[in-house]
């Protein structure tokens, strides 16, 4: 659905975006993550024909978005991170007067409107001014107006920023229903919602993409490389975190105590897991244990290593 070639776009001697590869398949919902500044949307606005590129090609549908952009805008739904919307105008109005300029036939266009209505759970205002809605419900007109052109990609710029948190877990299971007939593309700093949602993750970072794979992919690369708590009673605790530095694959050891135990987390070197050794360390030395594991990873914690080098 989306395929991206060596995109680049230059703002005078800025790089935002720096020779970027990726493609999204038919079907997916695919998270677009970086921190602030760091060129999702500028990447973004480049898909959707709104601005253009220094160089590199960008396909959507087959289409060139840069040499046949009208194509290619015909199969995207682009909703913003603040949405432009005509507050002056009920809800109705404004996405029939939206679907016409997208090219929907007037014979169509009470139907489609109706069923954007009803996918948005937008009903219960359509006949509201847009300037008298909440935030959540602007978000969901902001949907529907992406939406109103029956496009194949969807691409969602922080659909649920400002929003409360009923609010986001309406837009999320909105988003999540979609995904039956759209692709989306879906930039957000909500971690756990990408986990939720996404199929695969984009990491991008000063204009260059660091990471993509599935979240799940991406958990467990960095788990082989986290850390492992450990757990025992020891007669002293320096001493015991000295010993456990000489054991094979472990790079560092630091301790706290918590009562009569000190807790050890120790960094294992990548690829590599010796809790089998510390494990029989422990026996040797005559230590009660009360754990020795290796905490899961979130995709915060990745995203946190992948864009600043932070250990997990």
């Amino acid at each position: 659905m989306i395929k991206v070639e060596k995109l680049t776009k230059r703002f005078g001697g800025f790089t935002a975006v720096d020779g970027i590869d990726f493609e999204v398949n038919k079907g997916e919902i695919v998270g677009f993550l970086g921190p602030n500044g760091a060129g999702k949307s500028t990447t973004m606005r480049m898909l959707s024909g709104f601005l253009p590129p220094t160089s590199g090609r960008a396909q959507v549908a087959n289409f060139d978005v840069f040499k046949d952009s009208l194509r290619a805008r015909e199969h995207i739904g682009y909703m913003p991170e603040n949405v432009p919307l005509y507050t002056d105008m009920r809800v109705n109005e404004f996405l029939r007067y939206r679907a016409a300029l997208k090219g929907v036939p007037s014979r169509r266009l009470k139907e489609r409107v109706g069923d954007v209505l009803e996918l948005c759970a937008l009903k219960d205002v359509e006949k509201k001014l847009i300037g008298q809605l909440s935030k959540g419900y602007r978000q969901r007109v902001g949907l529907a107006d992406a939406m109103s052109h029956e496009p194949d990609l969807l691409i969602l710029d922080e659909p649920t920023i400002g929003l409360d948190p009923n609010q986001i877990r309406l837009v999320r299971e909105l988003i999540r229903n979609l995904r039956r007939h759209h692709t989306i593309l879906l930039s957000t700093h909500i971690l756990p919602e990408v986990e939720m949602l996404c199929s695969r993750v984009i990491i991008i970072n000063r204009g260059r993409i660091e990471a993509l794979d599935t979240p799940q992919n991406l958990r467990a690369h960095l788990g082989q490389r986290g850390h492992i708590l450990f757990d025992a009673i020891v007669p002293d605790a320096r001493i015991a975190a000295s010993n456990l530095r000489l054991l094979e694959s472990v790079q560092s050891v630091s301790h706290r105590a918590d009562g009569e135990w000190t807790i050890f987390t120790i960094q294992a070197a990548p690829d590599h897991d010796p809790r089998e050794s510390l494990y029989r360390h422990a026996v040797e030395n005559k230590w009660r244990v009360r754990e020795i594991s290796r905490p899961p990873v979130s995709l915060e914690q990745v995203f946190a290593q992948v864009t600043s080098g932070e250990e997990a």
